[in-house]
C-alpha cells in the first residue's frame, strides 16, 4: 500500500510539474515595432506602387481591356514616381533597383501595346516577376507579399502574380479556372519586436 502511495505522489508531482513547462504559441500575434529599414516617403511610394499593381490584377480578372489599359498607365505613373534614391543601402542597390523600376515601365509600355489579352496577360507576367524581385531587392517591409503560381496557365507554361492574400484569384485563367493556383512564397520583412 505505501508503494502504492509514493507512486501516486510522484505521478502527481510529475504531472503537475509539466503543467508548469511553457508551451510555444504558434498564435502569437505579430507586433510590429513600428520602424522600417525605408523611409516613410520611400515606403508610401513603393506602396502606392503596389496597390496600382494590384489593381492590374483585378482588372485581368474581370477581362476588362479599358480598365487593364487605363490600369497600366496608373501603375507606369507610380512605378516612376518610386524614389528609389532614397532606398536603404548602397548604390549597387539603389542601381538594381532602378533597373528593376526601368523594367517594369518598359513591359507596361508593351502590355498597352498589345492588342490580344493573352498577350496583355503575358506582359503582366513579366510586370509581377520584375515587381517581385524589386520587392526583395528594396527589402520592402510595410505589408505582407505573396507570390502565387498557376501550373496551368499559358497551356501549362505556368505563370506568377502578387497578392495582398493567399486567396487565388487567378488573373490568367479567370473564367476557365479561377481558383488554379497555389502560394509559391510569401514575403514578410515587417519588423518584429523580440
Amino acid at each position: 500500500m505505501q508503494k502504492g502511495l509514493v507512486l501516486l505522489a510522484a505521478l502527481f508531482f510529475f504531472s503537475c510539474n509539466n503543467q508548469d513547462q511553457k508551451k510555444p504559441d504558434a498564435a502569437a500575434p505579430v507586433i510590429l515595432s513600428g520602424t522600417s529599414g525605408n523611409s516613410a516617403a520611400f515606403n508610401q511610394s513603393f506602396k502606392a506602387a503596389l496597390h496600382a499593381y494590384y489593381e492590374l490584377k483585378e482588372r485581368f480578372i474581370e477581362e476588362n481591356t479599358a480598365g487593364i489599359d487605363t490600369t497600366a498607365s496608373l501603375l507606369m505613373t507610380a512605378v516612376n514616381r518610386i524614389l528609389v534614391d532614397s532606398v536603404s543601402g548602397d548604390s549597387t542597390i539603389v542601381s538594381i533597383a532602378r533597373t528593376y523600376t526601368e523594367g517594369i515601365h518598359a513591359e507596361l509600355i508593351g502590355l498597352k501595346g498589345e492588342q490580344n489579352l493573352e498577350e496583355k496577360r503575358k506582359s503582366f507576367q513579366m510586370v509581377g516577376e520584375q515587381f517581385y524581385d524589386l520587392i526583395r531587392t528594396v527589402q520592402y517591409d510595410q505589408e505582407v507579399i505573396y507570390h502565387l503560381y498557376c501550373p496551368m496557365a499559358f497551356n501549362s507554361d505556368g505563370a506568377t502574380w502578387l497578392s495582398a492574400s493567399a486567396e487565388i484569384r487567378n488573373p490568367y485563367l479567370p473564367v476557365k479556372m479561377p481558383t488554379c493556383g497555389e502560394v509559391r512564397d510569401s514575403i514578410d520583412l515587417r519588423i518584429k519586436k523580440q
